[in-house]
């Protein structure tokens, strides 16, 4: 019997043992314990603690200089922190797009109208005078229409009404595109590539271009381009020839852009050079369209026969003066004393009818040096010693002997 009470306090010393051991090696092992101090320090057991293990762990350890960068690196920014760190580095304001250029009231407008490849002309000529403050571009071009299909769009009748409307400083015309088909005219109804179609088609662009002139307002028929078909490609150069004929013969005038769409043997492309001479695609997978590069191209050609008749109202760099600020333009008061203009081309602007020096000089009573040598022939002599001083030097006398 006393053998059993003397190991009932050595089993409850072991249970006191083990809790205390459970509890030491929950402190030992807190939940948020960083990745680097769990690879550091390995999980003990019950029986390590009671035989006395000891591990590399155990040791005191140098400390580590770069274990609270670490941490601090790791650490969430405060807000007082965030505000210093936003003083010390400037932060960069997000891309803003250039501001679109205000157009002046009194801008002049550019009208453009034909087909489909007029409207890509109007985006292509919008981006070539986006910088320029006093030019407008009226883009009015109708997808399918043409000079053939007058009962699906009526160009000579709605041109005039839009001239009215916008009063356009000129108008640029590029149709034509649709137009190979038959045409139905009061008498008949004539195929395409006949001699009759032709006949009526060149009257029928006689007259869309006397619209425009007989107003007074230059006019600018832009040329078809290549296209992938060769049956449209030869039609096209047929009715340029014609365009050109007819437009030039009212005072209009004929842009060509043939050359901006053909390889240097005349064939159809569908990539070339844009206007900044890099390879770009021109032309659709259709062959027939342009891409926003060609339509960029096409301006080119056009662009500059406009900013020449436009002349200063197409720079960039026209402004609006302010009126308010400018000094008074008005006459004095006080009379002023007004000179007669002189001409340039007026010969007496000293007064006298003849060249300076035509006047006899004034009479002298003594005479020149060379009046002596021209009239008497006579030279004045020489100074005493010069090298054309040829006179003989004067006898000496003879020194007085003194007698002693």
């Amino acid at each position: 019997m006393t053998k059993k009470t003397d190991r009932t306090p050595k089993i409850r010393w072991l249970a006191l043992a083990l809790t205390a051991a459970s509890l030491y090696l929950g402190a030992l092992a807190p939940v948020d314990v960083a990745h680097a101090q769990e690879q550091r320090y390995q999980r003990r057991s019950i029986l390590d603690i009671f035989l006395g293990r000891r591990y590399l762990d155990d040791e005191p350890q140098a400390p580590d200089v770069q274990q609270p960068r670490r941490q601090q690196r790791k650490r969430a920014p405060t807000q007082k922190a965030v505000i210093n760190t936003r003083a010390a580095s400037p932060v960069r304001a997000p891309l803003q797009e250039e501001p679109v250029v205000q157009k002046l009231g009194d801008a002049r407008k550019i009208l453009i109208v034909g087909d489909f490849l007029a409207s890509g002309l109007g985006d292509g000529l919008t981006a070539a005078f986006e910088t320029s403050p006093g030019v407008i571009v009226e883009a009015r071009g109708n997808v399918s229409s043409g000079l053939v299909r007058d009962d699906y769009y009526d160009w000579p009748e709605q041109l005039p009404k839009m001239i009215d409307e916008l009063k356009p400083a000129m108008v640029v015309v590029m149709i034509g595109a649709n137009d190979r088909q038959q045409m139905v005219t009061d008498t008949a109804k004539e195929k395409f590539r006949t001699d009759g179609w032709f006949a009526e088609y060149r009257r029928r662009v006689l007259s869309f271009g006397k619209e425009v002139t007989s107003r007074k307002i230059p006019l600018l028929w832009v040329g078809l381009p290549a296209f992938e078909s060769d049956q449209m490609t030869a039609d096209a150069i047929q009715m340029n020839q014609l365009y050109r004929n007819q437009v030039e013969s009212i005072g209009g005038e004929f842009v060509d852009i043939w050359d901006g769409f053909v390889d240097e043997n005349g064939t159809f492309i569908v990539t070339g050079s844009d206007v900044n001479g890099q390879q770009v695609r021109l032309r659709t997978s259709d062959g027939v369209n342009l891409t926003q590069a060609g339509r960029r191209k096409l301006a080119f050609y056009v662009e500059k026969p406009a900013r020449r008749i436009l002349g200063t109202q197409a720079s960039p760099d026209l402004v609006r003066l302010d009126e308010s600020n400018l000094p008074g333009l008005g006459l004095p008061t006080n009379p002023v004393e007004h000179t007669v203009p002189i001409s340039l081309s007026d010969p007496n602007l000293d007064g006298g009818a003849e060249l300076l020096g035509a006047r006899p000089p004034p009479v002298t009573l003594t005479k020149s040096p060379r009046d002596l040598l021209v009239e008497q022939g006579e030279t004045t002599p020489a100074p005493v010693g010069r090298v054309d001083d040829y006179r003989m030097p004067a006898a000496k006398a003879p020194a007085e002997v003194s007698v002693k």
